[in-house]
This record gives structure tokens, C-alpha cells and sequence, in this order.
């Protein structure tokens, strides 16, 4: 999203929890802007504090550009939960390195979607499209501009609107709100009961309080019935302080929007989701702040119950086992 574009964009969520209630009423500051302004800086130069170590398969990562691998942040690898055929999208692509990743694990029959709205980012991960067709043979991935929490909303399109319907006064902005639901139901960006598998690597932690609600009921609308979400992301033992939730730096340092570890899997099942499981669970901390302790967990959640005898997409192939590889850093 561009720093002008209206706030209006998001659509209506439903209520929320006391803890993002007090999340909300505790900042003061913009968390879109902090998260846009600090992952564009990553995108220019390395920010070595977003990273937590994390293994990944290094058959993978050879064949990435070293820029991918040093300027994506992430704290776990949901791409190995991936099998080959399936349509995957990413939440929060950066730099693209886990849709490089899914690009090759799901080949030239499955298909990979990168949705981020940092313009920086977007250009860094499409920079390398090119090369990266002709190293494995076939083009299977895009990157697209848009909101986790707001997935039918084509952000390209609105830009587009904008360009030619600027706002002026509230009749111009109930104009745009209109062109905006319009795109939404005519050109979802990412339509209903599309997607095999929705992934995420750190970034769900980084939406405002007051759209989380949203989001989890946008990974659930975009989800093939018996579809799946793999969710790498940033829990805390305990709700942060105010003096964390006060700190932008720590917001935009995936820290003050972690979610409580316990009510974490939680957020799926509200939302509809089943068979809600903790695939990984990073045993030391990755930090303490304030003497909470701040690590990353990997949660699958299915939309509709596990079925009994799997398609040919689940069948899963040798190379979509855990790897095994020596642990690598998530920016190396």
C-alpha cells in the first residue's frame, strides 16, 4: 500500500478481543506506517534484528539469488509443509524467498501467489523472476500488490482508480469506497475457495489490532474446502507491556504484535478453522523483553475436517519432507 492510499480500504471486521482493544488504545503511533517504513529499509539494506534463525533445505536455496536470501526476515519455514501440484499463496512475500522456495517444491503443475504492498519489496522479489523461470524450467509464481487482511482488494486497481478519481471531499471518498467493493466482488484480487494451501512466514503479528479479526476470516475465505493454512509467526508466553506495545520499533520488529501463545491456534478454530495443530515450536526464546519470552511456532489449521483418502496434490513427494540440512540463518 502506498503511504497516501485511504485508511478506508479495510473492510468491516467484527469485534474484536479485549487484548486488541488494549492493543489499539495503547499505541501511539501508525502501525502500518512503521511496518512499511522499516520493511522498506529492508528491501534497501539488510536488517540483520528481523531475522530468526531457521532452517531451510539448502536443495532450495542454491538456486536463489543471494539478494532474496539476504533481505527476506522471517522466523520459520512453512514451505515444507507444501506438496507438488498444489496453488499456494504467501502472506507478507518480501522479498519472495519462501515463493522461490514453493516455486520449485510445487513444479510446473502447481502454481505460487507473493502478496505483499510494500512497492519495494514487490520490485526486489520480481526483480529475479526471469532468472529464476529459466533456472527451473518453467514460470509457475507472481507477486501481487494487496493487503493480508483485505485479499479481494486489488491494490494495483485502486491505485489505477485513484490516479483518475482523485479525493477531494467526502462525496469523492464515498465514490472511492463504492469503486472499492465494486473490485472487490467483480475482480477479487484472490477469490473465494482458490487457494490449497495459504502460507505465512513472521508477518501476521506485523496488521494493526484492530484488523486481525480479518485476517483470519480472509485466510479462511480464500481456502479450497479441505484446504490448509501452514502459519510461521512470533508468540509471546504472556501479553505485552505497555512499554512494549508504546515502542514502534518493537511493533515493526515483529515483538509488541506477537500473539499470546496459548490463544494463538485459537484464532484459527473462531474463525471456522479445524484440526488446528502446533507443527514446530522454537524451544529457546528468540527474545525476552521486559521478562516476556518471544518465539516462533508454526500452526496448520484445515478449513473442514482432514480428508480420509488424499488427492493426487496431497501426495506427498520425498522432496517435500523436512529437511534434515544444517540450520541456516533466515537471511542467508
Amino acid at each position: 500500500m502506498t503511504q497516501n492510499t485511504p485508511s478506508t480500504l479495510r473492510p468491516n471486521s467484527s469485534q474484536t478481543s479485549s487484548q486488541t482493544s488494549s492493543q489499539t488504545s495503547s499505541q501511539t503511533y501508525d502501525v502500518e506506517q512503521v511496518v512499511l517504513e522499516r520493511y522498506q529499509a529492508g528491501a534497501d539494506q539488510v536488517q540483520p534484528s528481523l531475522c530468526c534463525p531457521t532452517e531451510y533445505d539448502n536443495t532450495y536455496l542454491k538456486l536463489i539469488p543471494q539478494e532474496i536470501l539476504e533481505k527476506d526476515y522471517g522466523c520459520g519455514d512453512p514451505s515444507r509443509y507444501v506438496q507438488a501440484g498444489e496453488t499456494v499463496l504467501d502472506l507478507g512475500s518480501g522479498a519472495g524467498k519462501i515463493c522461490y522456495i514453493l516455486s520449485q517444491k510445487v513444479g510446473a503443475n502447481g502454481s505460487v501467489i507473493g502478496v505483499d504492498f510494500n512497492d519495494k519489496m514487490l520490485a526486489l522479489a520480481r526483480k529475479y523472476q526471469d532468472e529464476m523461470s529459466e533456472k527451473i524450467g518453467y514460470q509457475n509464481l507472481s507477486f501481487v500488490k494487496g493487503k493480508i487482511q483485505d485479499l479481494a482488494l486489488d491494490m494495483q486497481q485502486v491505485q489505477h482508480w485513484l490516479s483518475e478519481h482523485p479525493i477531494h471531499n467526502l462525496e469523492d471518498l464515498s465514490d472511492f469506497e463504492q469503486a472499492c467493493d465494486r473490485l472487490r466482488r467483480e475482480t477479487p484480487l484472490i477469490a473465494d475457495n482458490s487457494i490449497d494451501v495459504v502460507v505465512s512466514n513472521c508477518v501476521l503479528n506485523l496488521v494493526r489490532p484492530r484488523d486481525k479479526q480479518q485476517l483470519f476470516q480472509e485466510i479462511f475465505r480464500v481456502l479450497k474446502p479441505g484446504g490448509r493454512a501452514v502459519i510461521s509467526d512470533i508468540v509471546s508466553d504472556q501479553f505485552p507491556t505497555e512499554t512494549i506495545l508504546n515502542d514502534p520499533d518493537l511493533w515493526s520488529g515483529c515483538i509488541a504484535g506477537a500473539f499470546q501463545e496459548a490463544e494463538f491456534p485459537k484464532k484459527f478454530e473462531q474463525v471456522g478453522f479445524r484440526d488446528v495443530n502446533v507443527l514446530s515450536r522454537q524451544e529457546e526464546p528468540w527474545q525476552v523483553v521486559d521478562g516476556i519470552e518471544f518465539r516462533s511456532l508454526t500452526v496448520r489449521a484445515y478449513k473442514g475436517t482432514v480428508k480420509a483418502t488424499p488427492g493426487p496434490s496431497a501426495v506427498r513427494s520425498q522432496s517435500s519432507q523436512p529437511s534434515s540440512t544444517p540450520k541456516q540463518s533466515c537471511c542467508s
